[in-house]
């Protein structure tokens, strides 16, 4: 039985997974068990709709880069697939990756910070393309039907008031429900790790990407004290039984020699870099600044450490020492645009546009960070009260993507207002609002926005936004 002060200390980075991981079983056992490639196909949209209610997902272009890069060389040496595959960042700490139905891949934030190398994370996501590839998912749910469904109604049931409460009585019902449906879930799971090591191992040989990296990284998952999460029941872990898959990968490495002719990692995929990168930007602020300024002591040359030294102290408030560290990092890796990407930045919110017009322009012909670059100057020139250059630049990242930049919609708001036209100026903080999900102001605006609004397709464009908020079940304040 799971100790219960360790399960409350772990609920809220378990239940997400449990609970998503539930739902499939219970659409499963409503029917019929046999999941075929279009039914799982609509699970995934589903699931994926859930996920997204829930803002699990971090958008970072940089992150979201590097590791839909790994995991897509990877897939170049499979044969055609079924499904397409999508690579995403979870914002949490967990070190954690999973697969879930339709061949969505979820890496978590707390996993790439937690690694050494893109061969480790290379690993892991071709582990996990592995279950994809093998349908683990799809099996899991079909297999569920050997579950008593009292058992599985309990364990949604757990999850859910744990989530919404102090957890004690979701707790209760969870860990007796457990008892009962483990046994049947575990026989086949620890099935699934093994085959998907095997094949994920194939997988890496064929790559850019040294197989090695799988073992290295189950050994950190295996000796990290993250939450004591070898402590877990296997039952309640996505990837069970991590002692003795290390064991098993090892056997299967012992022999292992690059095959001639193996590919060669052209890109330079900036791993430390990105890592650095979440760890200044996402972590939690108080930890992360005493490990990196352990870090930079034992390596003061190391241009990733000062970029992430860089992101904290900016959080902290305390920019002249952000964009200290960021020059430092500058002056070590010289032109690298993630670096000039985020001083751009640092210089705006410390009331200089102009230098941050200096740094930012290099930048917005990067195909990845382009658009950061570009609202960054839209915003230094709104600034600098450059209107025209403002609302090009704001327009251009609606145009690319306006789910990056919600704010843009904000700041042509502003530049709409400082040109005396008000009722553009209330249709995109309309915009604005609705793609923050405040239904609330957004249709007050959008109905303020119609009393004036002269132009058609702009009205047009009103009415059909108000139609939408009317739908929404329960429109959030």
């Amino acid at each position: 039985m799971l100790n219960l002060l360790l399960f409350k200390k772990l609920k809220k980075k378990i239940f997400p997974i449990v609970f998503t991981m539930l739902i499939f079983f219970v659409v499963s056992l409503n029917n019929s068990f046999a999941i075929t490639i279009p039914e799982e196909k609509k699970l995934g949209k589903k699931f994926m709709e859930m996920i997204e209610k829930q803002q699990m997902i971090l958008k970072d272009p940089i992150a979201d880069h590097m590791i839909t890069r790994v995991g897509n060389h990877i897939l170049s040496f499979l044969p055609s697939q079924p499904f397409d595959y999508s690579f995403y960042l979870v914002d949490d700490d967990v070190f954690n990756a999973f697969a879930s139905p339709a061949a969505n891949i979820f890496v978590y934030r707390g996993l790439i910070t937690s690694l050494d190398s893109i061969d480790e994370l290379a690993g892991i996501i071709g582990h996990e393309i592995a279950h994809a590839v093998s349908r683990h998912v799809s099996e899991s749910i079909d297999r569920s039907k050997y579950i008593n469904i009292g058992s599985l109604a309990g364990m949604l049931a757990g999850a859910i008031i744990a989530s919404q409460t102090d957890g004690d009585a979701g707790t209760a019902i969870i860990q007796g429900s457990m008892a009962v449906g483990h046994t049947a879930m575990l026989a086949f799971t620890r099935e699934n790790e093994t085959e998907a090591d095997e094949k994920g191992i194939m997988f890496l040989k064929k790559s850019c990407f040294s197989p090695e990296g799988l073992k290295t990284g189950l050994i950190k998952i295996r000796n990290s004290d993250f939450q004591g999460v070898e402590a877990i029941p296997d039952y309640v872990k996505t990837h069970p039984g991590t002692g003795k898959r290390i064991a098993h990968v090892e056997s299967i490495l012992s022999d292992y020699t690059p095959l001639a002719g193996k590919s060669v990692c052209k890109e330079d995929f900036k791993f430390d870099m990105v890592k650095y990168r979440l760890l200044g930007l996402y972590a939690d602020i108080k930890p992360t600044f005493n490990l990196l300024q352990t870090q930079l002591a034992n390596d003061p040359l190391n241009p990733a450490i000062h970029y992430g030294m860089g992101l904290i102290y900016a959080r902290k408030f305390m920019r002249k020492k952000a964009l200290l560290h960021l020059k430092k990092a500058l002056a070590l890796n010289i032109f690298d645009p993630m670096i000039l990407l985020e001083m751009g930045r640092i210089y705006l919110l410390d009331g200089e546009p102009q230098k941050a017009v200096n740094v930012l322009e290099g930048v917005q012909s990067d195909p990845v960070m382009g658009i950061m670059a570009k609202f960054h100057l839209g915003h230094a020139y709104l600034e600098m009260h450059n209107l025209k250059l403002a609302q090009k630049y704001m327009e251009t990242v609606i145009n690319q993507n306006p789910l990056l930049y919600p704010k843009a919609y904000f700041n042509i708001a502003k530049i709409m207002s400082q040109q005396k036209q008000p009722a553009l100026s209330s249709f995109y903080l309309g915009q604005y609002y609705f793609k923050i999900k405040n239904y609330k102001n957004s249709k007050f605006h959008f109905t303020k926005a119609l009393d004036t609004l002269d132009d058609s397709e702009f009205i047009k464009k009103t009415e059909k936004l108000l139609k939408q908020i009317a739908e929404q079940k329960e429109p959030p304040v």
